[in-house]
């Protein structure tokens, strides 16, 4: 909370803010007359901030009344009235001394910090509507009129400036749409989302579940672990065809390795710790500097890189428990994560090479129109601003000869490199961030790292961190809610479910099951003495791509007619037939071999030129 409180503080004088876009600035104009309605409820309430958000908005305020879902109309109907109202939003610049008095006189004392946290002397502006004003930078519609679509969505806490030690705000958010269409499309998608949540879904399909004994640490049922090593064998394959190779790294080191890595000082926060015979130990949160250890263990020639390794190796890393939440945000996980030691001129290629991987990753998945965002420099940063310009030039390069359109994420970076982000969009149009390649001058130095050239002098590797799906856990979440819980065959943990109408259908049962088993399927026979519908209905809610419903025609004929999990049967067939379709089927994608040019980037990318 404490970044979104001085992004606000920030945003009031920082000219390099990005101007808002037609439906932020509406949003943005909703969150100030949400702020005027509930003044006019509550005229002891204490306002913070309002900012928009990516699909709506919120205010953070101090009032001693706690909101509860009931008071939701009283407050659109408050913010009905000022709509009413037609009241221009009117901006004014005043001086720091005018401010500071405007609301120590209004009462607004989280007013009068902020502008007191704002450095320097600068004009601050303004915006009033009807009786209602506000410290804020804008800009806001015209009048409150154009906000015709808004709805309240719901209460969450938030701490003032991200301090526990002060009193907790109370963060109202609301949405606000054009027109009543969008805004009743948005709340449909809501409601969808809802019933995709992976957490509901993770416990009706029996794959995952937490407990207070592992704070924020999933546990993988038998089913939720078919998924989950499904994954790590389908990214294996990917590392086969790209030329990785996989390795094991510890997992508890010596707090003297994130010292050389810049960890300690960067990170040493979100790290476990623990001292043993009087050292101290960190568990490990990333796989990097492990990696590092292991590249100079031997000497290495030139003609050894690109060097690329991959690790599964498990990471942990302290979230606060106020921002976990399912399988998005844990503290124990897995990454795709592999790295690539490379000579400084084949960056490039090696870029290239990364970037098609991870867009023939996502068209595995169904996630086919990825955005892309460079991520700049930090305010914290390890090494030499020249470095990181050469380091950001080189990823924008590119990926400009590749084609791909991005968006510049500022000061967004690792601290010791700038980084390609991938975003894709899940059935429900909502935007998650998955991959990501990340090129590092920093570590390679740090560690000392070497390589023999070819004429036998001593050259420094540039280091390329990669991830596609990134944390499996969040993969898992993402995918689960992206699919509503029908995997793909490939991935589904019950591939076919055999249910025989009565006992008299059994031998016919063990022997369908045989075979599927025999195939490398996963099959699940249900013997149960029960009616043929509510093993149907299990099964179908279970998601089981397919079900074979076993009976007297199927025995006679020695054959099954296979059910989807829609209710479509289809004909019946010779058992060898739908086995053999079903193992082609059930087959781990190795991905596409003759990806068209529209899929990949260009072969051909700018060299990065050596260190002079």
């Amino acid at each position: 909370m404490a970044d979104e409180h001085e992004h606000e503080i920030q945003h009031m004088i920082d000219p390099s803010v990005p101007d808002l876009s037609p439906l932020e600035t509406l949003r943005h104009s909703a969150a100030h007359v949400m702020a005027a309605a509930i003044k006019k409820l509550w005229p002891d309430a204490r306002l913070a901030f309002g900012p928009h958000t990516d699909d709506g908005f919120y205010y953070d305020i101090d009032m001693p009344h706690r909101l509860v879902p009931e008071d939701f109309e009283r407050i659109e109907a408050a913010m009905q009235a000022e709509v009413d109202g037609k009241h221009p939003f009117v901006r004014e610049e005043v001086t720091r001394p005018a401010a500071i008095e405007l609301f120590t006189r209004l009462g607004e004392g989280l007013k009068v910090e902020a502008i007191a946290a704002i450095p320097g002397d600068a004009t601050l502006t303004l915006y009033r509507s009807g009786d209602f004003v506000d410290l804020c930078r804008g800009p806001h519609v015209a009048n409150t009129a154009q906000i015709r679509s808004f709805k309240i969505m719901s209460i969450a806490g938030a701490y003032w400036r991200g301090d526990e030690t002060r009193p907790q705000l109370q963060r109202v958010y609301g949405t606000a749409f054009a027109d009543r269409k969008e805004l009743k499309e948005h709340l449909r998608l809501i409601e969808e989302a809802k019933a995709r949540d992976h957490r509901k879904l993770g416990k009706e399909l029996g794959l995952f579940h937490f407990d207070p004994i592992a704070p924020a640490s999933p546990f993988f049922t038998g089913r939720g672990a078919v998924v989950y090593n499904s994954l790590q064998a389908y990214v294996r394959q990917l590392y086969r065809k790209h030329g990785y190779e996989e390795i094991i790294t510890p997992q508890i080191f010596d707090m003297d390795l994130f010292k050389t890595s810049g960890h300690y000082e960067h990170y040493k926060d979100n790290m476990f710790a623990c001292t043993i015979d009087e050292r101290e130990f960190g568990v490990k949160p990333m796989n990097c500097p492990g990696h590092c250890i292991l590249f100079r263990q031997t000497r290495r020639s030139y003609r050894e890189l690109p060097l690329r390794i991959a690790d599964f190796g498990r990471l942990h890393r302290y979230e606060r428990s106020g921002v976990t939440g399912g399988l998005t945000r844990v503290r124990s996980f897995a990454q795709d994560d592999a790295h690539i030691f490379c000579l400084p001129e084949q960056v490039g290629a090696e870029i290239t090479s990364v970037t098609n991987t991870i867009l023939e990753c996502y068209r595995t998945f169904g996630f086919d129109q990825p955005e892309i965002e460079v991520s700049t420099r930090p305010a914290s940063y390890l090494g030499e601003l020249a470095t990181w310009d050469r380091a950001e030039s080189a990823l924008m390069a590119a990926l400009d000869a590749a084609g791909l359109p991005y968006k510049i994420n500022k000061g967004d970076g690792a601290f010791y490199g700038p980084k390609i982000d991938f975003k894709v969009r899940d059935a429900l149009r909502r935007s998650w961030q998955l991959g990501t390649v990340q090129l590092d001058f920093q570590l390679p130095e740090r560690f000392g790292l070497e390589f023999v050239a070819s004429d036998d002098s001593r050259g420094r590797p540039v280091m390329i961190h990669r991830a596609m799906l990134g944390s499996l856990e969040r993969f898992f979440g993402v995918y689960l809610e992206h699919v509503a819980g029908r995997f793909p065959t490939w991935l589904a943990p019950v591939q076919v479910a055999v249910l025989p109408i009565t006992d008299a259908h059994h031998a016919w049962t063990h022997e369908v099951a045989a075979a599927l088993n025999a195939a490398g399927l996963r099959v699940e026979t249900d013997l149960r003495s029960e009616k043929l519908g509510l093993k149907i209905r299990e099964a179908t809610l279970l998601r089981v791509p397919y079900m074979l419903v076993l009976g007297d025609k199927e025995v006679e004929a020695r054959g099954v007619a296979p059910r989807s999990r829609d209710g479509k049967t289809g004909p019946l067939e010779p058992l060898a037939e739908f086995v053999a379709r079903l193992a082609i089927e059930a087959q781990i994608p190795s991905g596409s071999a003759d990806p068209t040019p529209q899929q990949l980037a260009p072969q051909l990318a700018p060299q990065l030129t050596p260190l002079a």
